[in-house]
């Protein structure tokens, strides 16, 4: 049963530098963490509707990580089209690993805010909104994977 502990632990710490580094799939990680413990503890203390919130959890982080560069985008005066170009940038951006996830999404907005409005001044002002947007979202990203951590830990040591 050590191995099975120091298995879940490793998958939650990895998970948790997931939250923030590009490469690392974070909160499903701690996911996988909490479900492993369920198989091995036949789900007595971490059961389905607690591995429910978790995904839930999971999936909320996921949806911050891809929109929130395009609602960055928006917040600081860009058009829809900056916020539909930082929104498909960060979809294209996941082919191209960590650097395509970090620059795809700012590409996107200032190209798409270029055809829309023509007026370089505009594009930076929304690729700025982009970057501002990924930055909180990261930090959301990494608060999301604290709260799951800590309501799994509650959750064991509730019993």
């Amino acid at each position: 049963m050590t191995a099975v502990y120091l298995l879940v632990g490793v998958l939650m710490l990895v998970g948790l530098l997931g939250s923030f580094l590009p490469i690392i799939p974070g909160t499903p990680l701690i996911l996988l963490g909490a479900l492993v413990y369920g198989v091995f503890t036949d789900f007595q203390t971490v059961g389905y509707g607690r591995l429910l919130v978790l995904v839930v959890i999971s999936a909320l982080a996921y949806v911050l990580d891809f929109t929130a560069g395009a609602l960055g985008a928006k917040k600081f005066g860009g058009s829809r089209w900056a916020a539909l170009g930082a929104l498909l940038g960060a979809l294209v951006g996941v082919f191209f690993g960590p650097l395509g996830l970090i620059l795809g999404p700012i590409t996107g907005s200032v190209l798409a805010e270029l055809v829309h409005s023509r007026r370089l001044d505009e594009s930076l002002r929304s690729a700025f909104g982009t970057v501002v947007g990924m930055l909180l979202g990261t930090v959301a990203k990494l608060s999301l994977a604290v709260t799951m951590i800590c309501l799994f830990l509650w959750w064991i040591w509730q019993g």
